[in-house]
């Protein structure tokens, strides 16, 4: 992995210092709150915009979802803002995700790297769309001929601060969009992140979390047919959302340091959200000569994940810009196999 070698003055920034604190302070205090209950099971179900817990990226899907504490290109806007400002030069990732029954999950992102201060500065935008599917009711199980769609939407806004080379924090504001069947719930989420380097050990943490906010009250009309009445019956009463809020810690360490030729990584991480149980997930991600990257993963406890992840990376040189294509796969035992494809260029 490469690193950044110089130090930043933003220490003599009092404000900065104390923000950074303020992050980590939340950080703990949250994940103080979530990690020891065991009754998560009974949180299933109990939040909405589920797309938001997505990867949007090959890599951190192919690596098990650990990359909280690695994802220094584009896609740390997804995991964790502090190593926004970790990157190397400017980031533009794409990435696209084929899920489940032809749902396709599309993401965008951008970081730019301000010239003092260690300041850097971040833009993203999630979509997932379901494509036309069709009206069903208990008169017509096979389609009434109408048809309606889901369409989510997460646009954000990214502040991260490198304090020094070894320590990070970041901010993100996301407007946040769910639509289905002409009703429509939106709301406004943070995600807070620390990120820490262990000295030239190897060794790196990242705690985040993401999808922190208020509840969401859905609005529009709904109209369904009720079995004995001769008019279908408008709803327009709905019961609030909650934001999928998610707490991570992430691990790294750097096995292979100071070879040229080869570069190995494992990474740990706890995810803990508050509408599942805890589980805990393992990755490595191994480079050939700066060119070739294999990737795998595992996530335990979470029932439909029986199979490791996979992935590879290619990354071209000689052309200007640093430029690697991404490949990752997964599977669920029961709904089938998920194929992501994307591309980060370092300007």
């Amino acid at each position: 992995m490469r690193y950044l070698n110089k130090h930043s003055n933003a220490l003599r920034r009092p404000y900065s210092l104390v923000l950074a604190m303020l992050i980590a302070s939340v950080c703990m205090m949250e994940a103080s709150g979530q990690i020891f209950p065991t009754f998560g099971g009974d949180r299933s179900g109990t939040s909405g915009f589920q797309f938001l817990k997505i990867p949007v990226d090959a890599r951190g899907a192919a690596m098990g979802h650990t990359v909280g504490a690695t994802a220094t290109d584009a896609s740390s806007l997804f995991w964790n803002p502090a190593l926004a400002s970790q990157s190397q030069g400017m980031q533009l990732g794409f990435s696209h995700t084929e899920y489940f029954a032809d749902v396709r999950l599309e993401y965008i992102a951008f970081i730019y790297p301000l010239s003092r201060g260690g300041v850097s500065l971040g833009a993203s935008v999630q979509t997932l769309n379901s494509g036309d599917m069709n009206v069903t009711t208990e008169f017509q199980p096979f389609g009434t001929g109408e048809t309606f769609a889901l369409s989510d939407l997460a646009a954000s806004l990214t502040f991260s601060q490198r304090l020094t080379d070894l320590f990070s924090y970041g901010l993100t504001a996301k407007y946040v969009q769910e639509s289905v069947a002409g009703i429509s719930t939106e709301t406004v989420v943070l995600d807070l992140g620390i990120f820490y380097r262990v000295g030239g050990t190897g060794a790196q943490m990242g705690v985040s979390i993401r999808n922190f906010g208020l509840d969401a009250s859905p609005s529009g009309e709904l109209e369904r047919t009720v079995i004995g009445e001769s008019i279908g019956v408008v709803e327009t009463d709905f019961e609030s959302m909650t934001p999928p809020t998610t707490f991570l810690l992430s691990v790294a360490y750097d096995v292979f340091q100071n070879r040229p030729s080869s570069d190995l990584s494992v990474s740990v991480q706890l995810s803990n959200p508050n509408d599942n149980v805890e589980s805990w997930n393992v990755g490595a991600e191994y480079i050939w000569n700066g060119t070739l990257i294999l990737r795998s993963g595992y996530r335990f406890g979470i029932e439909e994940y029986t199979t490791p992840s996979a992935g590879v990376g290619l990354m071209i040189p000689g052309l200007g810009p640093d430029i690697r294509f991404d490949y990752g796969f997964s599977r669920l035992e029961r709904l089938g196999s998920i194929h992501r494809i994307g591309i980060n260029v370092g300007l």
